[in-house]
C-alpha cells in the first residue's frame, strides 16, 4: 500500500497533471500514508533549517506573536488551512467558477491593501464591495460548467507549480526582515505545497484541508512544547 502510494505520487510530480478526485470516504489510507510522508519531511527539513537558522542569524518568523494560545490554535489550526487551501489550490480544477473566484479574491485582496494604505480610500472600498458582489454573480453563472477550461488543462504542471512557488514565497511575509538567508526558510511550505497539491487533485480539496490542519497542529505542538 505505501509503496503503490508512493510510486503515485513520484510519477505524479513528474508529470501533474488534471485528474478526477476519488472521494476522500475510500482514500483514507492514501491520505494516511501521504500525512506520514509530509510529517516525516518536516521534521528532516526543519532539522537542516534549524542549523541553517542558527549559522546564518535568521530571525524567527512573526507571523503569530501576540496572539493568545486558544487565538493561535484557531488561526493556525483551523482559519489558515481553510483560507490557504482554497486561495491556493481550490482552482486547481480548472473549472471556470473556481477561476473566477480566485480572480475576484486577487482583485479584493488589491482593493484591501488600498484601503490600509489611504490609496483612494472611498473608491477602494467600493470596488471591495463591488468585487464580493461580482463573485457571488459569477458563481452562480457559472457554478453549471463542471468542466475544467481548456488552455488550463493544457498549462497545468505550469499552474500547479506556480500554486507551490506563490504559496512557499507568500510565507517570506512571516520574517521581519526579507533577506536571501529568509528564502531556503520556505522549504516547509514548498514541500507541503507538492503533498497538499497532490492530496488536492486526487482526493479533493477537503483532503489538502485536514492534511494541512493536522500538519500546523503538529507543528503548533511542537512549538509549543519547545519554547516551555
Amino acid at each position: 500500500m505505501i509503496r503503490t502510494v508512493l510510486a503515485d505520487f513520484r510519477a505524479w510530480l513528474a508529470m501533474p497533471r488534471l485528474i478526477t478526485p476519488t472521494p476522500l470516504r475510500t482514500g483514507w489510507r492514501t491520505w494516511g500514508v501521504m500525512l506520514g510522508l509530509y510529517l516525516c519531511g518536516l521534521v528532516v527539513i526543519g532539522a537542516v533549517l534549524a542549523v541553517w537558522q542558527r549559522t546564518m542569524h535568521v530571525p524567527a518568523p512573526e507571523a503569530f506573536r501576540g496572539f493568545s494560545g486558544p487565538v493561535l490554535a484557531v488561526a493556525v489550526v483551523l482559519a489558515a488551512p481553510i483560507g490557504e487551501e482554497s486561495l491556493f489550490r481550490g482552482w486547481l480544477t480548472g473549472r471556470p467558477r473556481a477561476l473566477w473566484l480566485l480572480a475576484m479574491a486577487i482583485i479584493a485582496g488589491l482593493m484591501l491593501i488600498a484601503v490600509q494604505r489611504h490609496w483612494h480610500d472611498t473608491a477602494a472600498s467600493l470596488g471591495f464591495v463591488a468585487t464580493l458582489i461580482a463573485a457571488l454573480v459569477g458563481w452562480l453563472v457559472l457554478r453549471r460548467r463542471t468542466e475544467p477550461l481548456r488552455w488550463f488543462a493544457h498549462g497545468f504542471a505550469v499552474w500547479f507549480a506556480l500554486s507551490v512557488a506563490v504559496f512557499a514565497l507568500a510565507h517570506m511575509a512571516n520574517y521581519p526582515r526579507l533577506s536571501w538567508v529568509v528564502v531556503p526558510m520556505v522549504m516547509p511550505q514548498l514541500w507541503a505545497g507538492l503533498v497538499f497539491g497532490y492530496l488536492r487533485m486526487r482526493h479533493g480539496l477537503i483532503a489538502a484541508i485536514l492534511a494541512h490542519a493536522c500538519g500546523n497542529a503538529a507543528a503548533l505542538a511542537m512549538a509549543l512544547t519547545v519554547s516551555h
